[in-house]
Order: C-alpha cells, then structure tokens, then sequence
C-alpha cells in the first residue's frame, strides 16, 4: 500500500468519525433533554404539558429508543476507530519503509 492512499484514506476515516461523535452527541443530548423535559412534565400540570408539546417547546422522543441509538452510535464509532488506528498503523510502517 502506498503512504499516499493510506494517508488520503486515514483522513476520510478521520472525517466520518467526527461526523460519527457529533451525531453520538446529539443523541446524549436528546436523552438528557429528555430527562428533563419528563422531569417538567411532572412538575407542571398536564394542560400546560399538553400545550408545550403542541407549540414544539416540549419534545416526544421515546428515551428509550434515544439511548439504544446512543448505544448503537457509540459501538460504530468504536469500530471506526478501531479501523483508522489500524491504517495509521499501515501508514506508519510505510513511511518507515520509504524512509529505509
């Protein structure tokens, strides 16, 4: 493998991992707004529950469908990364050969 193509691919990889933990984020911050938006609803009374969910300023998200996604989002990235420290790893040797 040439040090070019492994140093063009480790930054497609880099690129898509950081699009990866950015959607992972998101996610975690769905399940804690989530958290919070439960907690609100039990504080408030549920005529005003029900009309801040009709306006958008309470959400419907199913907590637990968000945290299976979270899971799932975070077991990608792990992989991922599992990958880029492999080519890296190619990538390295490579320039070790070209440098002997």
């Amino acid at each position: 493998m040439r040090a070019v193509d492994l140093a063009v691919y480790a930054d497609v990889l880099a690129g898509r991992a950081a699009t990866l933990a950015a959607r992972l984020e998101r996610v975690r911050d769905g399940v804690r707004q989530t958290a919070i938006e439960r907690a609100a609803r039990r504080a408030l009374g549920g005529g005003a529950a029900e009309r801040l969910e009709r306006i958008g300023a309470l959400g419907t998200a199913d907590p637990r469908a968000l945290r299976r996604e979270a899971a799932e989002l975070a077991e990608d990235l792990a992989a991922l990364e599992e990958l880029q420290a492999w080519v890296e790893a190619r990538l390295f040797e490579a320039r070790e050969d070209a440098a002997a």
